[in-house]
């Protein structure tokens, strides 16, 4: 059996988050056009809505979307996030709030876990990257964060021209790491883009569920926090070799 080589990462959420944390971003922004929500109720939204966003990436990329095209998403994903928090808005003012969330920045912070977890793996020899479906220039993003000479590489839907879960993003990230889909495993926190995808594409997909809002039982190893991922890996090979 084939030793793992390439530990493959989400970005948002399972590296970093947004600073300030989006749930206060949205209370505020939705705040300003009179819509109160409770920012624990719109973290716990967050599930469903990104949901659907790997959904509809998973049938056409955003990257390749018209600006319109784009905008109305986005209306929609406010929509959804808006009524899982327990407010019924309609289309212009989802968007419009979702616009006002925008302003606020776009700023990351890294996960306490993220270093210690990037300096493990990476001393125990792993080819590491990042595979996202964010259109922004992320080696700048990871130069920023004080994470880029931890990484081999990264791959990001603006480049590749396909979003997670489809195959070629994650293909991409196996042919810059030069390792077969077997000697690979991919860490995210969404089901759909990055369990479902990384199988799809013949990788172990290893789930973080940060905050453990996810009830769900499945298929695949869960984590909560990057500090598991060097122990997982260990047992991950131990199983091969045994299997």
């Amino acid at each position: 059996m084939q030793r793992i080589r390439a530990v493959f990462l989400d970005f948002y959420n399972t590296v970093a988050r947004f600073d300030p944390p989006r749930e206060q971003a949205q209370a505020q922004a939705a705040g300003s056009f009179g819509v109160r929500i409770d920012p624990e109720a719109v973290r716990k939204s967050y599930g469903a809505a990104d949901e659907f966003l790997s959904r509809e990436n998973g049938e056409r990329a955003l990257a390749v979307r018209s600006p319109d095209e784009v905008q109305e998403f986005w209306s929609r994903y406010e929509q959804l996030l808006l009524l899982g928090a327990g407010a019924d808005v309609d289309l212009d003012r989802a968007g419009a709030i979702f616009t006002a969330v925008r302003r606020y920045g776009e700023a990351f912070a890294l996960f306490d876990d993220a270093k210690p977890m990037l300096d493990s793996v990476g001393t125990q020899g792993y080819e590491v990257g990042l595979i996202s479906n964010m259109s922004n220039d992320l080696w700048r993003i990871a130069e920023e964060l004080g994470i880029k000479d931890r990484l081999g590489f990264v791959v990001t839907s603006g480049e590749v021209g396909a979003s997670k879960p489809n195959p070629p993003i994650f293909l991409e990230a196996l042919r810059r790491a030069g390792v077969e889909p077997s000697e690979a495993v991919h860490i995210g926190d969404q089901y759909l883009g990055d369990v479902t995808g990384a199988r799809g594409a013949g990788i172990q997909p290893i789930l973080i569920d940060r905050d453990g809002s996810d009830a769900r039982n499945h298929d695949c190893p869960v984590i909560r926090t990057l500090g598991e991922v060097p122990n997982l890996l260990k047992t991950l090979e131990a199983a091969r070799n045994t299997g």
